[in-house]
């Protein structure tokens, strides 16, 4: 699985096809850049532990906030993969279509939910209620858990079979999440890019320009997205053809009881 990982610094700048997508320059990553070059092994995400553990890197930007380490080493990282593949038991029929704006449309994904009995997570059209927790899951869940102090009781897992498999811009902001908890996003398999878009500068008219913020999500890595990331930000897996390997993304998330 050495076409999983990721060589060079995380982040960097967009490439030239990127730029002109958007319209825009480079992400501006000088403070997320300067922080990692600063932080030490025994750091910890914002409201976490101080645990020894790994080597933390920030991504800061006007109301982004997000931390990013590898969490898994490769072969710990490859069984956790493999055990994904054998184990996860994703969605089939209706629950494979979401509606946007009004449409039902094909999910370009598989798509997985896991968590605590009694709950309940509504997003596109979809009501969603969790199978029971399976190892596999529990086992990355506690790992995130001890290297950040943050508790999660929930998890969506989505499947990318290749390059061609994406989500496109959306914000995690649905009612459930407890307030000003984080999402934990935990990825295995094939190196994606994943971007933030400001929510300002969405649109053909865009009322004003903020610089999109890339980041490529390696094999075995942890991206915490902290309060107030999706209040301000969206963030997208977009189509990358050149990928022929599956991704499998986890993200643990914090949702509240449903109300009786």
């Amino acid at each position: 699985m050495d076409r999983f990982l990721v060589k060079g610094a995380v982040g960097g700048l967009l490439g030239k096809r990127e730029q002109e997508q958007t319209g825009e320059g480079p992400a501006e990553l000088g403070e997320y850049e300067e922080s990692t070059r600063k932080r030490t092994r025994t750091e910890t995400p914002r409201n976490g532990v101080d645990l020894v553990g790994p080597s933390w890197q920030h991504i800061r930007a006007e109301g982004l906030d997000c931390d990013y380490t590898v969490l898994f080493g490769k072969a710990e990282a490859d069984q956790i993969f493999r055990e994904l593949e054998q184990e996860v038991e994703y969605f089939t029929g209706a629950l494979t279509r979401v509606q946007v704006f009004g449409k039902w449309h094909s999910v370009p994904r598989k798509q997985a939910t896991y968590g605590d009995a009694g709950l309940t997570y509504t997003f596109s059209g979809l009501t969603l209620s969790p199978k029971p927790w399976i190892p596999v899951l529990e086992q990355v869940r506690d790992r995130v858990s001890l290297v950040t102090g943050q508790t999660f009781n929930f998890v969506l897992i989505n499947r990318y079979k290749d390059g061609c498999d994406h989500i496109g811009e959306h914000r995690d902001d649905e009612r459930e999440l407890a307030p000003g908890s984080p999402i934990a996003s935990v990825s295995f398999g094939a190196c994606r890019d994943f971007f933030f878009r400001h929510k300002d500068s969405r649109g053909k008219n865009p009322s004003r320009r903020v610089k999109v913020v890339r980041l490529p999500l390696a094999h075995g890595s942890l991206l915490m997205m902290n309060h107030p990331t999706n209040t301000h930000w969206y963030h997208s897996l977009p189509v990358r053809k050149k990928v022929l390997a599956p991704r499998v993304n986890l993200t643990f998330r914090k949702i509240l009881p449903t109300k009786k």
